[in-house]
């Protein structure tokens, strides 16, 4: 999520689409791996489901028609937890498609308009706590690597939104933004992870 944040905000800057991909499929790449592991264990099918719409959205980008790959990054992760968790026995259901892309379009309504309710840009401080304040449990511990190095990308990530330039004619600083992101990008995967923990009833038994 903090390089997805990262290339969405230097995406403000009027940086042409061109300069933008590489970056943009790094961050989609790094995500995948971070949510499915090593790329021989994901399946044809659930990697298929996670690539095609990036795939999708960077011609859409490329024949000008808007960075609307940017605003996918804000749902990615989640994505990618919804996808992780299907199987052939449980598949993803149409209404959690529905309910994740309805998620995206009111996340990316938020990042549109968090310039006139700044107090949604907040969530950009939430990048670094989250980490900080998983090191109460014991197992996150386990992992200090791990928790360093999202603690430090978490920090990077809010040290860039706040030291690029307001670009000339923007309504707001890239900040702002960062934190609309942030916030969006956080309601989505919330929602994810929170079905993903959820029991479910197949035939009366919780399964």
């Amino acid at each position: 999520m903090v390089t997805s944040l990262t290339l969405l905000v230097f995406g403000l800057t009027q940086v042409p689409v061109i300069e933008l991909l590489p970056g943009y499929v790094a961050a989609y790449l790094l995500i995948g791996v971070c949510i499915f592991g090593p790329p021989g264990k994901l399946p044809l099918r659930q990697a298929a489901a996670f690539l095609l719409p990036g795939a999708l959205l960077v011609v859409l980008a490329l024949l000008n028609l808007g960075f609307w790959c940017g605003g996918w990054l804000l749902g990615l992760p989640a994505w990618g937890l919804l996808l992780s968790r299907s199987t052939t026995a449980k598949p993803l259901r149409a209404v959690d498609v529905l309910k994740f892309l309805g998620l995206l379009v009111l996340g990316l309504a938020l990042f549109t308009f968090n310039i006139i309710w700044v107090i949604f840009s907040l969530g950009l401080f939430l990048l670094p706590i989250v980490p900080l304040v998983r090191l109460a449990y014991p197992e996150y511990r386990a992992r200090p690597l791990q928790a360093v190095v999202e603690v430090l990308l978490a920090v990077a990530a809010v040290v860039i939104a706040f030291a690029i330039p307001t670009p000339e004619g923007s309504w707001s600083s890239p900040w702002v933004y960062a934190g609309g992101a942030a916030t969006a990008g956080f309601m989505i995967t919330y929602w994810a992870w929170s079905r993903s923990r959820h029991p479910q009833l197949n035939n009366g038994a919780i399964v």
